[in-house]
């Protein structure tokens, strides 16, 4: 009972004393606020960063493998998959003949090239030669149209599937591109379908695509290709099962001599994500700690305000105590009181670093999340600033001598 008395008595002279000197109580509310702002602003990007990496991995495809001569990601060590085999057609049948776990099986190749269409132009291209199950492997979707077929594989059938940045430039204000002619490497080709927007990964459009059928594409650049073999694996419980499989399969297809490394790698979206997150991880530590040291210094400021209050009520403290306030009483109105100035610093801070962090969503590429937790997580860790700023004020005022106190002037 004697608690809530003082929490609630506590409350109101904490209330009127920052009301009293309200340019201090403002100033130290700025303070608070910048700290926060700054450290919520930069959790909003960094969060969104983070989902909008997490969407990106999902346009390669779930539960999907991809087999490959390279890695995606070679960390200097490059000459180590110099003199490794190509990957071929016979491996692909191979994979699509004998892996158990499979549920799909796709080839593809890619090269970049020129697309042209009347006089629009564009140039580095994705072009990438597909087989059917691209489409369920790679996770593609159409929006308008159909995909490539097995009939269009077999007879090398001149059609196209292009994605939703190259429609948007070959076919600006609504024109339609299915059954049009459009140039690929100089080449007529007819468009039979229209990808659904992928987005970018690592910077990079996954919808600056044309998707030709596979024997196409290799008529229309023949050299020797190393294909990239895409599985996309039943459940995502089997995908360690099925990357053990294609390891065991694979090896003994390219007869890889026993003990000898593997001559092909099997690359999946985790190895983009943890790339992602050393590429980043030291950068938000930075980013964090210039939000914490910021905040930091907010708190020392609440610190240093609540200590010139306490020299300053050094009187009204001695006739309080002298009336029988305890020491508990005079700790828990001081508390309150930092605690009351860091929360609503808090809350301004939160809707201006969210709001910032929107902002720069909105004119860079930077992406940024609002998450409900976030905003708790601002006003609650600004008001725990000021708890733990505020206790030694606080328990210097609770300490003071009552008779001292009563004879300062």
């Amino acid at each position: 009972m004697s608690l809530r008395v003082d929490l609630v008595e506590g409350s109101r002279i904490a209330l009127k004393s920052l009301a009293s000197h309200r340019l201090r109580t403002a100033l130290t509310t700025v303070g608070i606020g910048i700290g926060v702002a700054t450290l919520l602003a930069i959790l909003g990007i960094t969060q969104g960063l983070d989902s909008s990496f997490e969407k990106q991995l999902a346009g390669l495809g779930s539960n999907s493998l991809y087999v490959q001569k390279d890695p995606w990601i070679v960390m200097g060590d490059w000459w180590r998959y110099r003199g490794r085999r190509n990957l071929t057609w016979a491996h692909y049948q191979a994979v699509r003949a004998q892996c158990v776990r499979c549920e799909a099986v796709s080839a593809s190749i890619s090269q970049r090239g020129d697309v042209d269409f009347l006089d629009r132009a564009l140039s580095l291209v994705e072009l990438q030669g597909v087989t059917p199950e691209e489409l369920s492997v790679g996770a593609w979707t159409v929006t308008a149209g159909r995909f490539i077929t097995d009939a269009d594989d077999l007879n090398r059938t001149k059609v196209v599937v292009i994605g939703a940045d190259v429609a948007d430039a070959l076919f600006p204000d609504g024109a339609q591109p299915l059954g049009a002619s459009i140039r690929v490497a100089g080449r007529p080709f007819t468009v039979v379908g229209v990808l659904g927007r992928k987005g970018r990964l690592l910077d990079q459009s996954q919808d600056l695509t044309v998707l030709l059928p596979f024997h196409a594409m290799s008529a229309l650049f023949p050299r020797r290709w190393s294909l990239a073999i895409g599985v996309q694996v039943k459940s995502s419980d089997e995908v360690a099962a099925a990357e053990d499989e294609l390891v065991g399969l694979l090896r003994r297809v390219r007869q890889t001599p026993p003990g000898a490394d593997d001559d092909f790698t099997i690359n999946k979206p985790e190895m983009l994500s943890s790339t992602y997150q050393q590429l980043t991880g030291a950068l938000y530590g930075v980013a964090v700690g210039i939000g914490f040291i910021t905040l930091l210094v907010g708190g020392i400021g609440i610190m240093n305000i609540m200590l010139v209050s306490v020299r300053e009520r050094t009187r009204e403290i001695g006739i309080r105590r002298a009336l029988g306030a305890t020491k508990r009483t005079i700790i828990t109105q001081f508390v309150l009181e930092a605690t009351l100035v860091s929360a609503v610093g808090g809350a301004i801070g939160t809707l201006v670093g969210l709001g910032g962090a929107r902002l720069v969503s909105l004119v860079t590429p930077l992406a940024a999340t609002v998450r409900p937790g976030t905003v708790f997580f601002g006003i609650g860790f600004a008001a725990l600033v000021g708890l733990v700023f505020g206790i030694w004020p606080a328990a210097r005022a609770a300490n003071l001598d009552p008779v001292e106190a009563l004879r300062d002037e």
